[in-house]
């Protein structure tokens, strides 16, 4: 024990250059660091390759570009195609609900070819007639509009035919001779008509004369016959 004891008080009273060879080379050697050697490290992308890659993204822009404009032209032409044919086929609907009035004037003819009968056969146009008018109105929107009676107007009235009535009178509508229809709100054909207009008053020299005008009566600024 005492053996002992005084080793390890020599160790302890050694200089620092006398100690242990494994705390000097502790002491000398620092540990080594990890870093990568210059091979393993990724270098810069070269010139010739940035070049490549981009050459490729420029053929793969112009592919999509040409995949767009063709598909854009199919587009286009098949809605030229469908329009084309919507305007075509735009009055299949109102013809097929004339195709059962046309079979409704063969029948009527047909049983007037064989019975001889005008008064059935009149009674037969007339209840066709009246059946076409309702199926317009109420599937197409066309309207025939009664004008007798009524003051002329010009945006749905042409007067054809002028007679005169009293001085006071205002120009009214005597007579349709051919009917006006509206398709909706909106006049699709005028209504031509007789219209009676206030009588003028003849001047001085006509009364002396006896002679009346030969023209028509004049009318309203705006009123005339076509």
């Amino acid at each position: 024990m005492n053996k002992k004891k005084e080793h390890k008080e020599e160790e302890s009273a050694l200089p620092d250059d006398k100690k242990q060879p494994s705390q000097e080379k502790a002491a000398v050697f620092p540990p080594k660091e990890d870093t990568a050697s210059p091979a393993e490290a990724p270098g810069p992308v070269s010139l010739e390759n940035r070049i490549r890659v981009l050459e490729e993204e420029s053929i793969d822009l112009k592919d999509k570009l040409l995949r767009k404009q063709a598909d854009f032209e199919n587009f286009r032409k098949r809605m030229l195609r469908e329009r084309d044919e919507a305007a075509r086929y735009a009055n299949a609907a109102l013809l097929s609900d004339l195709i059962g009035v046309i079979d409704d004037f063969e029948r009527a003819i047909k049983s007037a070819e064989e019975s001889r009968d005008f008064a059935g056969f009149l009674t037969g146009i007339s209840m066709i007639e009246k059946q076409l008018v309702e199926m317009l109105e109420t599937r197409w929107g066309l309207k025939r509009f009664a004008s007798v009676g009524n003051g002329f107007d010009p945006n749905k009235h042409e007067a054809v035919l002028k007679i005169e009535g009293p001085a006071d009178s205002k120009p009214t509508v005597v007579e349709d001779c051919q009917k006006g229809y509206f398709l909706h709100e909106r006049v699709l054909r005028p209504a031509k008509v007789k219209v009676m207009v206030p009588a003028t008053a003849k001047t001085e020299g006509e009364q002396d004369s006896g002679q009346a005008g030969t023209g028509p009566a004049a009318g309203p600024a705006g009123l005339s016959g076509r």
